[in-house]
Formats: structure tokens, C-alpha cells, sequence
């Protein structure tokens, strides 16, 4: 068997797959997030690595099979996250990729943005790691670095507890912005800019290729090898075969992530997106993608059904939403966690406008799907203008709201082009064990394509289309002028 690890934000997911790169069975542990202020969302280092050895233990069980017949293992990750380490102790919380807590501190940074985006291709913003590693410093009053002092993303956490290796993959130091991105190395002008010692970086390792053994785990058996690792949407890139120039995904999960295959080069944004590592062969040599991120996307489902209680579950918003034909003018703006690309505005909050009497729990499900369609295509509307030349004929779409088909046709009628979805929704631990595999020589690129799975294609009704337009036009006015 092949074993993908998927740490995500709310849960840790173990897949495995057969020596074909078929999926025979996953099981997910949950992760508690904390809020200690509004804005603030933080993960506990030892609840993380105890969903992992819940998943792995669970997926083995559900299966009736044992970790001895695991021949490798990928590893994907929440990016971003990050937290200090004294070797293996934690210093602090994880802070999470949606933690708002240093918009103050990036906003005195705008006068270095420009130099920002030159050498790491990423905005200034709270999501991304840097500031987030500067207040911990400052937080935790160090001054002057011991040698066992090190920032740990969760790929650096997992590579540590899992085998015992002081090392960050090359995605995933990306994700911290302090990595000059066409060197591959850490920049020691963002490092001197953020005000933080290259001491604290881990050695960066490609994204397959990787030579890692398990040692220690009381869940695995020593001497497994670890062979591949990436960021949750370069994994999901993958899984979706999106490894050549002009493929690309769009992940509806906690927030919602686009990724455009850019080739060999980074494609510099002129739109606020991101220029990003799609992965890091074992040769050394770079593949890159534009991305978009939404902060909030199921994770709007889940306010309404956990805050808000509008259902009770989050797959009862599909039909709430079919009960009638539009919004009624309704519109929801899901920023509970600020608003990321191409808008960045950390500081926004949610709102809900344009309610009336008459208005009903149907318009304001409706509104929702709606609102996460309008979301993606404000980021696929820049991906456009900074690539025309890669114009999508289709997007493959994954993550556990594209259940909802209301949602999929929806989108599919915005942009006016096909939606696919396959039978495998787990594109990101798929896609991380597919690249072990490959990675250990058990699978060819030609098999891993094989063993994709169509399960529907939307396809879009320009009827639908022009309406749904007309209504994205007053929403991103709206959200432009209010928030």
C-alpha cells in the first residue's frame, strides 16, 4: 500500500492507496482550532500529532490491514501555519494560515512590498508565515537564538515526529515568504527585513526525491520511507494531473484555492495573486503556478450551520438553496477571516445584505453558494488578466464541497466553461501518495493518469450565466465599497 498524510486545518486525513494509485480507504481525526481573541486561530503542536496517529491507526483498521504493508509514504500540509520550537518542544501554538493577529505589523511593511513580491512572488499579508514568526519572537522575548531554535511549519513538524529530520520542503518554504523563489534558498534580505535569523530556518528539501525513513512512531513501524512532500494545493495540483503548463484545480475545502500550472518560470502577477512552487523534482529544477486564495469557503457551510444554526448539517444547504430559484437579492459576504485574494482586505469582517421581510432561510442559502462562486471567479478573473494566453477550457474541481452539485453548476454557469469532478475526492492526500509513489519508482506519471476517474462534468447554461454575472457585478461593487 501507499500512504498519503493530509494534516489540514480541521483535520488530519490518512489515504491509502493500492500499488495501482486506486484509493481503498481514508479516515479522518479531527483537529480542534482555538480562538484565544477574535481574528487569532491557533493549533495545539500535541492535538496535531495525535489526530495523525488517530488517522493512520484508523485507516489501517477500517481496512483490516497492517502498517507493515505500507511500501511509502507522501506527506501533505496546511501551509503557512507556523509556530517556535526548542528541538522538539513547542514554544507556543501553531498560529493557522487564517490568523489575522499581524495586519497591524503588515501594514507598516506596504513601503517594502514591491521588494517583497520581486524575490518571494507573495503580497504582504498576515496569512503568509514571515510576520507571524516576527511576533512570536518578539512575544516569546528572544533575543539571542539557541542552536535548537527553529520555526516549524507543519511539513517541518511531521518531518521531525515522523522521522526524526531537522527539514522543510520546498513548497512549503514558499509558503513562509521568505524564500527567494527563483533561487530556492532563503533569502537573507527578507530574513534581515522580518528581523529574523537564518538560524531559525530548517534545511530546505525537494518535493519528491526525499530519502526520509519513520523512526519512533508508536503508530508506524521504523524504516517506512518518506519519499514526497507538498503544500495541501500543490498536492491537490497533482492528484488532478495538473503537472504540465496551462492545467489547473480549484479546491473548494476550508478556504477555496485555485492553482494555474505556469511551467518552468514563475508568471510575476500583476493582480494581487500569487506566483508560487508547484513542486521541486528530485533534479532541483522548479514547476510554478499561479494561485488564488479564499480564506473562507466551506468553512462559511459550517458558520451557518455551527454558529448560526440556519441546518444542521452541512450537507442540507444544497436543497435549502434549490427551495427557490434565486437570492432575491440577497447577498453574503463570508469574510470571517478578512478577505484574501485578489482583494486583501485582512481587516473585513462577514456580513449579510439586502435582507428584507420576505426574505427566507432558501434565499440565504442560496446567497452563500453563490457568494463562494463569486469568490473563485474574482480570483479566475485576474488569473485571466495575468495570463491570457491560458485561458481554461475546464476546470477540475475537489474537496468536500463539491458534494454539492448546486454549488458546481453554479460555477460552471459563471465562467462559462465545464466543471469536472472525479469519483476520488481526496485529491490532496491522493495526490501526495500518488508523488511517494512515483518518487519510490512504483508508479509512472502514465499510471498515475490512468488511475483518474471521472465522476460528473457540469456544463454551463448561459441562460443562468448572464443572470448570475449581472448579480457577481453588484456583489463585488458592494464588497469593494463596504468592506
Amino acid at each position: 500500500m501507499i500512504l498519503g498524510l493530509d494534516q489540514g486545518t480541521t483535520s488530519t486525513r490518512a489515504v491509502l492507496l493500492n500499488e495501482k494509485g486506486r484509493l481503498l480507504g481514508s479516515f479522518s481525526s479531527s483537529v480542534p482550532q482555538h480562538f484565544p481573541q477574535p481574528g487569532w486561530v491557533e493549533h495545539d503542536p500535541e492535538e496535531i500529532w495525535q489526530s495523525v496517529g488517530t488517522a493512520v491507526r484508523g485507516a489501517l483498521t477500517k481496512l483490516g490491514r497492517s502498517a507493515k504493508e505500507i511500501q511509502c509514504i507522501g506527506l501533505t500540509n496546511q501551509r503557512e501555519t507556523v509556530s517556535l520550537f526548542e528541538n522538539r518542544k513547542a514554544l507556543h501554538r501553531f498560529i493557522v494560515w487564517q490568523d489575522r493577529r499581524t495586519a497591524d505589523d503588515c501594514k507598516k511593511l506596504i513601503k517594502y512590498a514591491a521588494k517583497i513580491q520581486k524575490i518571494s512572488g507573495t503580497p504582504i499579508d498576515p496569512y503568509f508565515s514571515s510576520t507571524k514568526i516576527k511576533w512570536l519572537l518578539k512575544k516569546l522575548g528572544i533575543r539571542r537564538p539557541s542552536s535548537g531554535l527553529r520555526f516549524r511549519t507543519i511539513d517541518s513538524f511531521l518531518f521531525e515526529n515522523l522521522c526524526g529530520v531537522d527539514a522543510t520542503e520546498a513548497t512549503n518554504a514558499h509558503r513562509t515568504q521568505l524564500l527567494d523563489l527563483e533561487k530556492l534558498e532563503w533569502s537573507s534580505s527578507l530574513l534581515d527585513l522580518f528581523d529574523i535569523p537564518k538560524s531559525l530556518c530548517p534545511p530546505i528539501v525537494s518535493s519528491d526525491g526525499i530519502s526520509f525513513k519513520t523512526r519512533g512512531c508508536n503508530f508506524l513501524p521504523d524504516g517506512i520511507p518518506v519519499t514526497a512532500a507538498l503544500g495541501d494545493q500543490q498536492a491537490a495540483l497533482f492528484g488532478q494531473l495538473g503537472w504540465q503548463k496551462g492545467s489547473g484545480k480549484i479546491t473548494f475545502g476550508t478556504g477555496s484555492f485555485i492553482l494555474v500550472h505556469t511551467g518552468n518560470r514563475p508568471l510575476r502577477s500583476k493582480q494581487k495573486l500569487v506566483s508560487t512552487l508547484a513542486r521541486v523534482r528530485k533534479d532541483g529544477t522548479a514547476e510554478y503556478a499561479l494561485e488564488g486564495s479564499v480564506f473562507i469557503s466551506g468553512a462559511w457551510i459550517q458558520f451557518l450551520r455551527d454558529q448560526l444554526k440556519l441546518i444542521s448539517s452541512s450537507d442540507e444547504i444544497e436543497n435549502l438553496a434549490r427551495e427557490c430559484e434565486n437570492s432575491e437579492g440577497v447577498m453574503v459576504f463570508p469574510g470571517l477571516s478578512g478577505f484574501g485574494a485578489p482583494f486583501w482586505k485582512p481587516e473585513a469582517r462577514g456580513g449579510i445584505l439586502g435582507l428584507t421581510r420576505g426574505s427566507t432561510r432558501a434565499n440565504l442559502a442560496r446567497a452563500s453558494l453563490e457568494a463562494l462562486a463569486f469568490q473563485n471567479y474574482a480570483l479566475i478573473e485576474s488569473i485571466q488578466k495575468d495570463s491570457p494566453g491560458l485561458r481554461m477550457k475546464e476546470w477540475k474541481v475537489d474537496g468536500g464541497a463539491v458534494k454539492d452539485n448546486l454549488l458546481l453548476q453554479i460555477q460552471s454557469d459563471l465562467l462559462m466553461v465545464p466543471i469536472i469532478r472525479p469519483q476520488n475526492l481526496e485529491a490532496t492526500g491522493t495526490g501526495a501518495a500518488l508523488l511517494a509513489a512515483y518518487s519510490h519508482g512504483l508508479l509512472s506519471l502514465d499510471d498515475i493518469r490512468k488511475q483518474w476517474q471521472l465522476d460528473r462534468q457540469f456544463e454551463p447554461q448561459s441562460k443562468s450565466s448572464r443572470v448570475l454575472r449581472t448579480q457577481y457585478k453588484n456583489w463585488r461593487k458592494t464588497l469593494e465599497q463596504i468592506f
